[in-house]
């Protein structure tokens, strides 16, 4: 099962990475834990400086501050879907 992370206080450009996230896993049919992350200790162990940032399996793997778009968190998730 993938662990996804969505990282940030809850502004609006995390809960559209959110949404989407929630989108791929039901379109892919992925055995996925997706959870919100608003914790600033939580956030900062994982070495987030901007938002929305998204950690998958423990690993961050988006936080520049974009929210990027449907085809590059497809990208992410299938990488570490690949990792497993």
């Amino acid at each position: 099962m993938l662990k996804i992370e969505i990282l940030g206080p809850g502004c609006s450009r995390c809960e559209q990475v959110e949404k989407t996230v929630r989108q791929i896993v039901q379109e892919m049919a992925l055995d996925a834990e997706v959870t919100k992350v608003k914790d600033v200790s939580k956030i900062a162990g994982y070495g987030l400086v901007y938002s929305p940032g998204l950690a998958i399996n423990g690993k961050l793997v988006h936080g520049d501050g974009s929210v990027p778009d449907k085809a590059r968190l497809t990208t992410l998730i299938t990488n570490a879907l690949v990792e497993q």
